[in-house]
């Protein structure tokens, strides 16, 4: 229930103003959030390389409704690139990609054309993009935009969100030999027509889409914090005859970092979710809503405590 207000939430202007206005709010926000400019980005990148975690960074921002907005959010992310190439991260530094940033609630064309710029500017740093998935309503034009530019850009990869009811087909079409899929449960709230509510039956449905990925040819991002889940997933790798290398588990920033370099001392590929940018808001809700221990530590912190 608590999870629901807060996707709610995260949609609604008032409540955006007021949290906004609390002066902790910040200092909270930078626990999942790596900063406003691409050098704090970078600066938060660099750490984790030192810590043997792979990355894949966002730059905050949705629901473009301007084609000049699209162009500068294409623009800001090449000139990410630019400045992460001397990290020389190579495969493990890559960036996500909301296509409602760069223009898809406008024109599938524009947001394809901005798209294929990321990535060009990704490939020369060998490196790649990931398209995050948003709403229902995106899912078949991203997966459309996603087989065009897997054309040119064939390490493209993309999320699909467990708790929707076409995710399981999904899985099936995507787990071919170099496909990377990212798996989440889902982050937005979305009615019971099209996604499964509660928290037992999106479980389930996050093993079920991780069955197909794991027995399929691709290479699997599991995305979660779930121990339950990082279970599953050596179970079914043990099964599958997978080893390690050939899929990787990804966690947010400045979510569970014990677990993060457990993993990765334990020779598993660790990537990080790394945010940043001053339009936080939206995803900053989203984090709320997915874990309790969130929002206790966020009335903590306003509590000063």
């Amino acid at each position: 229930m608590l999870g629901q207000v807060l996707l709610a939430a995260s949609g609604s202007g008032v409540v955006r103003r007021t949290v906004s206005g609390f002066p902790l709010t910040k200092k909270v926000v930078e626990r999942f959030v790596a900063g406003e400019s691409v050098q704090e980005a970078r600066d938060a990148v660099e750490r984790l390389r030192d810590a043997n975690l792979a990355v894949t960074v966002d730059r905050l921002g949705e629901e473009t409704r301007d084609a000049r907005d699209a162009a500068a959010t294409a623009k800001a992310y090449v000139e990410l690139l630019e400045a992460l190439r001397p990290l020389e991260l190579g495969e493990r530094g890559e960036v996500s990609v909301k296509l409602s940033a760069v223009g898809q609630r406008l024109d599938d064309a524009l947001a394809l054309e901005h798209a294929r710029e990321i990535c060009a500017a990704a490939a020369a740093g060998g490196s790649a993009v990931t398209l995050d998935m948003e709403d229902h309503t995106t899912v078949g034009s991203t997966l459309g935009i996603l087989r065009k530019l897997r054309e040119d850009y064939p390490a493209t990869g993309v999320a699909i969100q467990a708790y929707l009811f076409r995710s399981e087909e999904d899985c099936r079409d995507l787990a071919v030999e170099g496909s990377r899929v990212r798996l989440v449960k889902g982050a937005y709230r979305e009615p019971a027509s099209v996604a499964h509510q509660g928290k037992t039956a999106v479980d389930k449905a996050y093993v079920r889409c991780l069955r197909i990925l794991m027995a399929g040819k691709g290479y699997p991002m599991v995305a979660t914090h779930d121990d339950r889940m990082i279970a599953i997933t050596e179970l079914l790798a043990d099964r599958y005859g997978r080893a390690i290398g050939d899929h990787e588990f990804q966690m947010l920033y400045g979510i569970r970092t014990d677990r993060q370099e457990a993993l990765a001392g334990a020779g598993h590929t660790v990537r990080v979710y790394v945010p940043y940018g001053d339009d936080w808001y939206g995803y900053f809700m989203r984090r709320l809503a997915e874990r309790p221990a969130n929002v206790a530590f966020f009335l903590r912190a306003l509590g000063g405590k």
